[in-house]
């Protein structure tokens, strides 16, 4: 690839001393090396094809890592990563051992907050100003925060405390009008009327003169002029300035001579501002900006045309979205709630078929659960969806509002278990545990596609009071779903294998581990019966003691932390009855777990079906029971 720019750019000292009339040109070299890049590694390729321009400029005029700037979910770092001296590892995001998806403190001096859920730059920007201030330094402080972030709740309680704490403090409202999908409420249609008003064109004249005119009491003058202009726009209540911080904009967020004078004059003010900035996500590539919500994070892709891989099997996702569909053509008491992501929900389709029960409530999982039920008090069945490691932000909501007062809400956690590729922010390895100590909530969760859909029948028809399905990313099995769902038997679970040495508990989609090594302890003439457990709660305990008490050994496995999971649930109730029988428990260890494919940190972690059968074998030896707490399995065992 032809960049001849971009060759030379190590570190944002080498991107300060190119002419400025150069960075238009430096731009275009980056696009073409994201758009490049990321088609062999999948990522993050809409968000940061809307954020070159303004990469650039921030880097231009602010000095990381003396000055810190928080990008709010981070997902848009891939240009701040190339030009803080890792352009020669983008070949390895999101690959195991390569760059991050997100931003890590642990990967570059230059990355001063770690982020990978939305909402979180502005509190944690705030705190740092505010440390700042009590250690009497100079840094400036940068929190770069899209227009979805301003949907997240929390992102307003920042706000609030923003004008009693610092003097300085410099927040930047990139609008692109989407998150994932396109933003939806109130907020998002007030930020589009300043965008789509008449006066709006005025504004870009006057900031056409700010770039001019810069400096001393002509800026502070224009500042004031395009102050006024907005608030010509948006009313006499402008919601930034009566919060306590100045409004500047809005502006181009591809201009780059004016962000770097618009910077170089906010550098100067001794009060916190906001600058709104719009930009256009995916720019400069047209399948992006004609997909943005696909084009927000995928897989590998053709870089001419943008097309990705095809014809694999539906995903969970999709079968969820469908199911749901086809239950709610029956039963109008269905509502379907998703926060910000009707897309990677596979909602979509249940938008389309059914737009008067669907609501999307932006970033806003508390609101969500809280709405949910609300819902549910009058009689609703809502089906509350969003991915494990985001509904953990609901957690209050979940106890103080569904589970204490028993309502009729279903929490369909999407990606539970490991999430691959966008790593420890993602990974949805810690739902079972936060939710297993509520009374009364049902957890469960299918080993198939097929059961799967029976489930989600047996949550919509016959059971009342807060259930909770999870549920992997991808595709499973490959099992179709019957045409005519069955009903379930609550805390049943299901006998595939009968044996009479061990007993494998495999939950969700590791009992398909659990047949693989129940074949692989064939061969060294073990017996091992596997079991579908189904319930997480309750569990099925006259299944468990069945075989507890007629096995030499009892194996769990699971895709999630080993520490207060299923297998935890498991020990626990048989150390109540004083049954013996040694355990061994199969999850992820007590860590945070990488970034990777699955296939990587299965093998890693001793994950697959030849480790644990190792596993088993040495436990059966020794005849005690053991724990896969840490990473010890030797290569052998893999």
């Amino acid at each position: 690839m032809n960049s001849p720019l971009l060759n030379g750019i190590n570190s944002p000292i080498d991107l300060r001393k190119l002419p400025e009339a150069d960075l238009p040109l430096l731009s275009q070299e980056i696009r073409e090396e994201l758009i490049g890049s990321l088609s062999e590694t999948g990522g993050h390729l809409g968000p940061n094809l809307g954020v070159v321009e303004l990469s650039i400029a921030l880097h231009r005029v602010f000095e990381t890592p003396k000055d810190k700037i928080l990008f709010d979910v981070s997902h848009q770092g891939y240009v701040h990563k190339i030009l803080t001296g890792r352009r020669n590892r983008m070949s390895s995001m999101r690959q195991h051992g390569g760059l991050n998806g997100f931003l890590l403190r642990t990967e570059s001096e230059h990355d001063c907050y770690g982020a990978g859920h939305a909402g979180t730059a502005l509190s944690a920007a705030l705190g740092m100003a505010a440390a700042r201030d009590m250690n009497g330094g100079s840094e400036h402080i940068v929190a770069v925060a899209g227009d979805a972030a301003f949907t997240c709740g929390v992102s307003y309680e920042a706000l609030n405390n923003v004008a009693e704490t610092t003097k300085r403090f410099i927040v930047i409202l990139n609008d692109n009008q989407w998150s994932i999908a396109r933003n939806t409420g109130a907020i998002a249609e007030h930020l589009n009327r300043i965008a789509t008003s008449p006066a709006y064109e005025h504004l870009h004249d006057q900031a056409a003169k700010f770039v001019e005119w810069i400096g001393g009491k002509t800026a502070r003058k224009l500042a004031h002029k395009i102050k006024s202009g907005v608030k010509q726009i948006i009313g006499p209540s402008v919601i930034f300035e009566n919060l306590g911080l100045r409004y500047f904009g809005p502006i181009d967020g591809h201009d780059i001579p004016l962000l770097i004078r618009t910077f170089e004059f906010l550098k100067t003010l001794n009060e916190p501002v906001l600058l709104h900035i719009m930009t256009k996500k995916g720019k400069g590539y047209g399948p992006a900006v004609e997909k943005p919500d696909k084009f927000h994070g995928l897989g590998k892709y053709q870089p001419d045309t943008g097309e990705t891989v095809s014809g694999l099997p539906p995903t969970y996702s999709e079968i969820f979205g469908k199911t749901l569909s086809d239950f709610a053509d029956h039963n109008r008491k269905i509502v379907a709630i998703t926060a910000a992501m009707p897309n990677g929900t596979g909602l979509t389709q249940y938008a389309t078929r059914h737009p008067d029960r669907f609501y999307d409530v932006g970033i806003a999982e508390e609101h969500a659960a809280l709405f949910a039920a609300g819902m549910a008090t009058r009689g609703m069945k809502p089906f509350l969806t969003i991915y494990s490691t985001f509904m953990q932000r609901a957690f209050d909501m979940i106890v103080h509002d569904i589970a204490l007062q028993h309502l009729n809400v279903g929490l369909c956690m999407d990606r539970a278990g490991l999430s691959g590729d966008d790593g420890p922010t993602h990974h949805g390895l810690f739902d079972i545990a936060y939710l297993r100590s509520i009374p009364g909530l049902i957890q469960m969760q299918p080993k198939d596609e097929e059961e799967f859909a029976d489930m989600l029948w047996t949550m919509a028809n016959h059971h009342e009071g807060p259930v909770a399905i999870r549920y992997p990313r991808g595709a499973g099995t490959g099992a179709v779903p019957r045409s005519s769902p069955r009903l379930l038997e609550i805390g049943k679970a299901e006998v595939l294998r009968h044996g009479s040495d061990v007993a494998l508990f495999g939950l969700g989609n590791f009992c398909e581990v659990a047949l693989g090594v129940a074949d692989l302890l064939q061969q060294q003439g073990i017996k091992a019966a596997v079991i579908n457990p189904r319930w997480i709660k309750p569990l099925d305990v006259g299944t468990l003691e069945f075989f507890a008490r007629g096995t030499k050994l009892i194996c769990t496995l699971e895709d999630h932390a080993v520490t207060g999971g299923f297998g935890t649930a498991v020990s626990e109730h048989l150390t109540d009855l004083g049954i013996t029988t040694p355990l061994v428990r199969i999850g992820w260890p007590d860590q945070f777990i990488e970034h990777g494919s699955v296939a990587i940190l299965r093998a890693k972690y001793g994950m697959t079906a030849p480790a644990i059968a190792e596993k088993i074998l040495q436990s059966l030896k020794l005849g005690q029971p053991t724990n896969q707490e840490t990473h010890n399995l030797s290569t052998n065992l893999r």
